[in-house]
């Protein structure tokens, strides 16, 4: 195992480019198994969790091939439904996306449950009733057994909408025979991308970025060509450290087009930063003053789906509110535990009320001091580093494992913006 050691109160500066969107990545290098011909992906995040995808999906038969630094070639010219190793399914939330796409392709799939971060219960009865509504059998006990002849386009309500449940749902549908729509479909950025990248290769989806999308069946996909663009939470993470220790840097290729309502949230809270074509830069002389709502009544910053401010930016987040001044309230209903986190800025001298499992009061600013943690998942991990460059003092983080399964060399980019930031064995 590594940690970090991090002293604190280096202002941050220079320029720095994120690595390419790792919700988008899994789900695009499981949509390739629908094609027995080639496909490149470009700007592939060299990160745990993708490395992990590509044992995975190699285990089926797949030929990949790293062509140079970040970009892949695979093959799914002949897979079968192997046994996958459930040590390696446990690991990757992103492995149920293998559903999806070997039930249209092979028809069968034994797939162990799935792993991720531990935030709480994270359901997957929208996957099974999303592939049911096509044709397909599925049998649950201490594995999920799937099984279909040939799968028919459908009408399919998704009865939540979840990210995965829509990526599975679009990629057993695009081979399906027939027309299908997908209502109640998530639609993020990375929803949008698989989309794209499908109709690449010859899918018929259009209402892209919508949350109905509507799907004509092809019998076959063909070989094709994709750059997977930024990853939008390594971005704001990095807007983050900046403003945190009072810096001022430059994200190159920021993706944009994907940051309104995250600029909207994170003003209230005082911050902002001025778009350079496809750049945004990110000044010093940030206000941190926190708006009230009208009346002067505490403002709340809630989570929901897209194209509302998203869950795993909430830890982030709550990190910059600790440097701001005023009074907020956090909001995350959907996972249980991504508020526990915070006692460890409770330990660095943060002013916050836990009210309960989705919701906490920050009261800002304060002087955060050094302190010994341990990362619990990849974005409170992420938060836990920059609470760290903004203390006063010293600061390790253990278990750093879990931020490489999220952020490509991290330690290495903010090195680069000035940051004193060490990766280190554990004894």
């Amino acid at each position: 195992m590594e940690k970090f050691i991090i002293e604190g109160g280096t202002p941050l500066s220079g320029t720095v480019t994120p690595a390419g969107n790792k919700n988008a990545a899994l789900p695009l290098l499981a949509a390739c198994l629908l094609t027995d011909e080639p496909v490149i992906l470009h700007n592939v995040p060299d990160i745990q969790d993708v490395q992990n995808m590509r044992k995975l999906i190699m285990s089926l038969g797949v030929d990949i091939v790293q062509l140079e630094p970040n970009t892949w070639q695979i093959t799914a010219k002949s897979i079968r439904p192997a046994d996958l190793d459930p040590d390696m399914c446990k690991k990757i939330r992103a492995s149920i996306l293998l559903a999806g796409p070997m039930v249209s392709r092979v028809g069968s799939l034994t797939l162990p449950p799935p792993g991720g971060d531990v935030i709480g219960r994270r359901r997957v009865d929208t996957h099974m009733l999303a592939l049911e509504k096509l044709g397909a059998k599925i049998k649950c006990d201490r594995t999920f057994e799937f099984h279909a002849k040939g799968l028919k386009g459908a009408d399919i309500l998704l009865d939540e909408a979840s990210v995965t449940a829509t990526e599975n749902a679009i990629m057993a549908c695009v081979r399906a025979k027939g027309t299908s729509t997908i209502r109640n479909a998530a639609s993020e950025p990375h929803i949008q991308e698989l989309c794209h990248f499908l109709n690449t290769l010859g899918a018929q989806i259009s209402n892209i970025g919508s949350n109905t999308l509507n799907i004509d069946g092809v019998d076959r996909l063909h070989g094709g060509e994709f750059t997977i663009g930024p990853d939008y939470l390594e971005v704001i993470s990095f807007l983050g450290a900046a403003v945190v220790t009072r810096g001022s840097i430059t994200i190159k290729n920021a993706g944009n087009q994907y940051l309104d309502m995250v600029r909207l949230v994170l003003g209230r809270m005082g911050v902002h930063w001025d778009v350079k074509g496809e750049d945004i830069f990110v000044p010093s002389n940030q206000k941190l003053v926190i708006e009230s709502d009208l009346g002067g009544a505490i403002p709340t910053i809630n989570v929901n789906t897209w194209p509302a401010f998203p869950t795993d930016l909430m830890s982030i987040a709550i990190v910059m509110a600790t440097q701001s001044k005023g009074t907020i309230l956090f909001h995350d209903w959907m996972y249980p535990s991504r508020m526990f986190f915070t006692d460890k800025l409770v330990g660095m001298g943060a002013q916050i009320v836990l009210c309960d499992p989705h919701r906490c009061i920050v009261q800002g600013p304060t002087q955060l001091a050094g302190e010994k943690m341990e990362s619990p998942d990849i974005r409170a991990g992420m938060s836990l580093v920059l609470a760290a460059l903004s203390a006063k003092g010293k600061s390790v983080i253990r278990n750093v494992g879990q931020i490489d399964r999220g952020y490509e060399r991290v330690d290495e980019k903010l090195r680069q913006l000035g940051a004193k930031i060490e990766r280190v064995k554990e004894d």
